[in-house]
């Protein structure tokens, strides 16, 4: 019980409801629901902040729809990442694209063979809209064992497709929450031909690693040859580097192919050698799947010292920030202070890391 209530009270002194009897209501309620056996990793001191929230809309006189759509957005993001929690162990790509898509189209044969590869021989899991067409071809191809869908209610459609299984699809109201466990649940992205949804997808998707909002990962752009979607989207993008909105390595962070192959190498060696990111302070921190040469991350160093605001590129220990919440703590790292901005760069950097030699044996 101690533990519990020294957790709750390392969160910030300023959010609480200010009110010594309420306060206290609230700590021993956060404290009984972590149970007396659990220990105080528990995160009783994030759980009583989302209770302080809660409490105060009925201060802040909140209007009713908006807490209706408040209490919706929390009740859809807690189940999914209960659903999802199960399998943290299998890495799984996204896989957008429209609900419009025949299963005679090209486009749909090519979303079933990609998923049913990256399930059946790389041993990654699916994830999609859990609709029709290309949303359907993937869960096809990957079969019910290796697919999830993140459902999203609207009136003209008919649920979830026949490829999945009720204990792997999350039903969403609001677009918003569905878009965020996407990105969370997702290790890599694939993008197959769509109208309005998919595009608002890539883009939100792209906006998102390109600001850091997002850790990196491997996204591609996939097509049936000949079908040319994807063209007037690289047309886009030489407009937007000819007037300066976005700078040329900014390409880095997608692939556009007609090719399975070309398609799944991208996605399986962005993890060859590099494994996670986090940022610590002012250093970002790579994990490693193996170390690597000293004399390599020193050409690192010197290749990228562009994005390196001082200091170089160094291997350290697991930080104090991981320790304390096992994050990863078996694995190699390298770290530097990045700026925080070049992140096609930092995709290029890493797909450096991913050419590493193994390292010598002293």
């Amino acid at each position: 019980m101690i533990g519990h209530l020294a957790n709750y009270l390392q969160g910030p002194m300023s959010y609480r409801m200010n009110n010594e009897e309420l306060d206290a209501l609230i700590h021993e309620l956060v404290v009984k629901a972590a149970g007396p056996d659990a220990g105080p990793e528990k995160d009783t001191d994030l759980v009583g902040e989302i209770v302080v929230t809660a409490l105060k809309l009925l201060r802040d006189e909140t209007d009713r729809g908006e807490i209706k759509m408040m209490n919706t957005a929390l009740k859809e993001l807690r189940y999914s990442s209960l659903v999802f929690d199960a399998y943290r162990d299998r890495p799984k790509v996204a896989v957008y694209g429209s609900a419009r898509t025949e299963p005679d189209d090209p486009n749909y044969v090519l979303a079933t063979e990609f998923s049913r590869r990256m399930a059946d021989e790389e041993r990654w899991m699916v994830i999609t809209g859990a609709g029709p067409g290309i949303m359907e071809a993937a869960n096809r191809g990957a079969g019910t064992d290796a697919s999830f869908g993140v459902n999203i209610r609207l009136p003209f459609e008919n649920g979830a497709n026949e490829y999945l299984s009720p204990g792997k699809v999350i039903n969403f109201k609001y677009f918003f929450t569905r878009k965020v466990q996407f990105v969370k649940e997702s290790d890599a992205f694939a993008l197959f031909p769509g109208g309005w949804g998919t595009m608002d997808e890539t883009f939100e998707l792209l906006t998102l690693i390109q600001t850091g909002k997002s850790d990196m990962h491997p996204i591609v752009m996939v097509e049936a040859e000949g079908t040319g979607y994807w063209k007037p989207w690289e047309l886009l993008c030489d407009a937007l580097l000819d007037q300066g909105m976005i700078s040329p390595a900014d390409r880095n962070l997608y692939r556009v192919t007609t090719d399975l192959d070309e398609a799944i190498e991208e996605i399986v060696t962005f993890f060859r050698v590099y494994h996670s990111q986090r940022f610590v302070d002012k250093q970002l921190v790579l994990r490693l799947q193996r170390d690597i040469p000293d004399a390599f991350v020193a050409e690192l160093a010197d290749e990228f010292a562009d994005i390196i605001v001082s200091g170089t590129i160094t291997k350290i220990d697991a930080t104090d920030a991981e320790v304390a919440t096992a994050d990863h703590l078996g694995r190699p790292r390298i770290a530097f202070e990045f700026d925080r901005k070049s992140y096609g760069r930092l995709r290029a950097l890493i797909d450096r890391i991913n050419e590493a030699p193994p390292e010598t044996p002293v």
